[in-house]
């Protein structure tokens, strides 16, 4: 058993990890996204940055952790934007893969959900809350895009996107609360939120939507990548 300031550094690592592979993935997410509507440069690199950051910024105020991580180390930066140049040159290649602005998005949305729910737990928070926890740091990199492009978020209109990411978290802060080892619990949460997110996409799964007078159509929605 590893001892207690082992441990923490464990975690500490774990989550810089996965903030910044979540970080990488959401920002090529919100640049792919951002392309698509004709941005300049600097606006994709906002929109990069905003995608990759919002989440962990959002979890960092909520349990005091500041100043926030994404605006106190220097990589998170150099990671967004890194990944918002890579989208801007090379878009024609990262739109070969199926769904990409949905898929990165996938991937970008278990990392931080893991992470959320792990810094969370870190800083004492019940597994609950952990897992609620985890939850909005996974969606708040893709409700930030949406919001710039003037577009409804994803996780109040799309398949199992806040119930993929509550998935993921909920097994990190059970994993907890069994005293499960941290790194299989990381793995198995961002497997399970990744793999619904993806298989929801794939077969169109969708929770239950209230009946009630149709909204007006006459506007089509913004294309999707289809």
């Amino acid at each position: 058993m590893l001892a207690p300031q082992s441990t923490g550094e464990l975690v500490r690592t774990l989550v810089l990890t996965l903030d910044l592979c979540g970080t990488f993935a959401f920002a090529l997410s919100g640049a792919t996204a951002g392309i698509r509507r004709r941005l300049d440069v600097f606006g994709v690199l906002v929109l990069s940055f905003a995608a990759a950051t919002f989440g962990g910024i959002s979890r960092d105020l909520l349990i005091g952790a500041v100043p926030p991580a994404a605006l106190q180390d220097w990589r998170y930066l150099a990671v967004s934007l890194t990944a918002g140049l890579i989208a801007f040159f090379w878009s024609p290649f990262i739109e070969k893969l199926w769904h990409p602005v949905r898929l990165l998005d996938a991937v970008g949305l278990a990392f931080f959900a893991v992470a959320g729910a792990h810094k969370a737990l870190a800083f004492g928070l019940s597994p609950v809350m952990a897992a609620l926890l985890g939850m909005l740091t996974g969606i708040g990199g893709g409700m930030a895009r949406d919001i710039l492009l003037a577009e409804i978020p994803a996780v109040l209109r799309s398949d199992l996107y806040a119930v993929a990411a509550l998935a993921g978290a909920s097994i990190v802060a059970g994993g907890s609360l069994l005293q499960l080892p941290i790194v299989a619990t990381a793995v198995g949460g961002g497997v399970v939120c990744f793999g619904l997110r993806i298989l929801a996409i794939h077969w169109e799964w969708h929770l239950p939507v209230a009946s009630g007078p149709r909204a007006d159509t006459s506007r089509k929605p913004a294309k999707d990548d289809s």
